[in-house]
């Protein structure tokens, strides 16, 4: 595992942009798994400016999202499908995206579908990760079993409280979410973990120098063969003097 610490999540961003951008000059029908949330929102501006740029060109890539709602109508403007478009692909023409159905009738039917998707295109090439503050990557939160697959998840009352401003309160914030597993993200060839601020940066050491256990489910990213951290200097703030 290799981190680099960098100056602002800015920073963080360009630099995951730069790792994307190369690995689809080199495989230009690279498959990818990727996330939503405040920081990657940067990320994707970057992206499309390489797009209209001429820089990187999507339209072999396969893009796969890391998770979603469970139980939400799928135009919802909190879905993390409408975020895709939003930010991303109403700007890129990209080969094939994939997310999980929000509003599916048997979820878990919906999961092993999902999975079997990965599975039909050969794996994903590169992962691309937040971390949450109780170190949970996509929605696998504390206690998920590490040969997890895509699978429906409870999410942790303190991944809710953290996202109930957003629905409006609590009460209206969901419950569920269908994620990749730990081990189908564990599976993918490369993965980058992108860290930005304070309040991850007792995540971030524990998921780099902790014990692997299941409650801190980023740990076990210290058993990849081929995982890069990006963090910036907030995050990094309680890794950065360590040998």
């Amino acid at each position: 595992m290799e981190a680099v610490i960098l100056r602002n999540c800015v920073d963080v961003s360009r630099e995951a942009a730069r790792r994307i951008a190369k690995l689809i000059l080199q495989k230009p029908d690279a498959v990818l798994a990727l996330p939503t949330g405040e920081t990657p929102r940067k990320l994707y501006r970057i992206l499309v400016q390489y797009a209209r740029l001429g820089i990187v060109n999507f339209e072999k890539v396969t893009v796969f999202n890391l998770d979603e709602y469970l139980g939400l109508p799928r135009g919802h403007p909190l879905s993390f499908r409408h975020y895709m478009r939003e930010h991303f692909l109403s700007f890129v023409s990209v080969g094939a995206h994939y997310i999980p159905d929000s509003a599916a009738a048997d979820p878990e039917a919906e999961c092993a579908r999902y999975e079997d998707l990965i599975a039909k295109v050969g794996g994903i090439d590169l992962a691309v990760l937040g971390l949450g503050i109780n170190g949970h990557i996509a929605f696998n939160e504390p206690g998920t079993p590490f040969e997890s697959r895509t699978h429906v998840a409870i999410l942790a009352p303190e991944t809710r409280q953290r996202l109930a401003k957003d629905f409006g309160g609590l009460e209206k914030t969901p419950m569920q979410a269908i994620t990749m597993g730990i081990k189908t993200i564990m599976n993918a060839r490369s993965i980058i973990l992108m860290v930005c601020g304070k309040e991850k940066e007792e995540a971030l050491r524990r998921a780099l120098f902790g014990p692997i256990s299941s409650t801190l489910p980023a740990s076990i990213l210290q058993l990849h063969p081929d995982v890069i951290v990006l963090a910036d200097f907030e995050a990094a703030s309680g890794i950065a003097n360590r040998p």
